[in-house]
């Protein structure tokens, strides 16, 4: 239990924060989610389309440190290597 005002704020704070960094988390899961299946699925150019979107998201949720920027970076990479490949 926070015993000063401060540590009050700073649980009330937490609480807050945690809620928005879990949106975040699902957001950036269900985006990596999203483009596995358009690309499993076979569909290029709704993976292309898709693209850009899923790149925006990536990068977001490594600016505000979600997920490291090198691992969004890799990722981006990756996806982007399968759709000029496949």
């Amino acid at each position: 239990m926070p015993n000063t005002k401060s540590a009050i704020r700073r649980v009330r704070r937490v609480k807050k924060q945690t809620r928005v960094n879990r949106i975040r988390k699902s957001k950036y899961k269900n985006a990596v989610k999203q483009m596995d299946i358009l690309l499993k699925t076979k569909e290029k150019d709704k993976a292309k389309k898709y693209f850009s979107e899923f790149q925006s998201i990536l990068m977001q949720v490594a600016k505000t440190g979600i997920i490291n920027k090198n691992t969004a970076s890799r990722k981006i990479s990756k996806i982007s290597k399968r759709i000029s490949t496949k």
